[in-house]
């Protein structure tokens, strides 16, 4: 599953990364990512052939979809997470597959592992450091009162074989080459796109240990990220 990322890589790298333009778009950076908080997203600007640059448009939305049926956003338990292999059978999602798919840009995201009978946060990321893109789905939700909500899913699949000891879930990583195709709206084969949802390859991944901190999730500063070494916690030099 996910339900912690990180996001801090400057917006206009991001731009260049994702092929988007962010006009007055404002995306500080974000060590902390929680569930129901506004994310920034990618999605395709029309239907066509998946072509990128102004076909793309960047935007926030809820972490936590909305399904756009429900009568009321839930309190409980909010929809942060779809998982790749129910799909098409969950009507939360059945449709959003198939029409409203989206990336939401990360470099990180947290997972916790328990150890010595305590749960250790850890910072997931590929090796290179790079930002990359999580699969997502989007709804437009509107109230009784009329106000439109946006909102989105990260996708999940199995671990892949360096994450499985830690959970046995994973967000799905797109490979970039796979971003194009997964934005476009003219594709709605469920079965190319699911095929598409698969772990990314253990590989080019690493992960260390992070401070508890992060366990609040209104704690989103750079001592989030921080590596702990032998439970010692160093951020810029200095003991933390």
């Amino acid at each position: 599953m996910c339900g912690r990322y990180t996001l801090t890589t400057e917006l206009a790298e991001l731009e260049q990364r994702f092929d988007f333009a962010a006009g007055e778009l404002t995306v500080p950076p974000r060590f902390n990512v929680a569930p129901t908080q506004p994310v920034l997203t990618v999605v395709s600007s029309r239907a066509g052939n998946g072509v990128a640059g102004p076909s793309r448009r960047a935007g926030l939305m809820r972490w936590g979809l909305i399904p756009s049926w429900a009568k009321e956003i839930g309190s409980n338990s909010p929809l942060i997470n779809a998982r790749a292999e129910t799909l098409t059978d969950k009507p939360s999602f059945r449709q959003a597959l198939e029409r409203r798919r989206c990336l939401l840009p990360a470099d990180g995201f947290y997972e916790w592992q328990v150890a010595g009978g305590q749960r250790r946060p850890l910072r997931i990321r590929l090796n290179s450091g790079e930002p990359f893109a999580f699969a997502g789905l989007w709804e437009r939700w509107q109230s009784p009162g009329g106000e439109i909500i946006h909102s989105c899913a990260i996708v999940t699949t199995a671990a892949n074989e360096l994450l499985s000891p830690i959970h046995p879930r994973m967000p799905v990583i797109l490979p970039r080459s796979l971003e194009t195709a997964w934005l476009d709206r003219e594709i709605k084969d469920t079965e190319l796109l699911g095929a598409m949802l698969q772990p990314y390859p253990a590989a080019a991944m690493e992960f260390y240990r992070v401070s508890e901190r992060v366990n609040a999730a209104g704690y989103d500063r750079p001592e989030c990220i921080a590596p702990v070494v032998d439970g010692v916690e160093e951020y810029n030099g200095r003991l933390l």
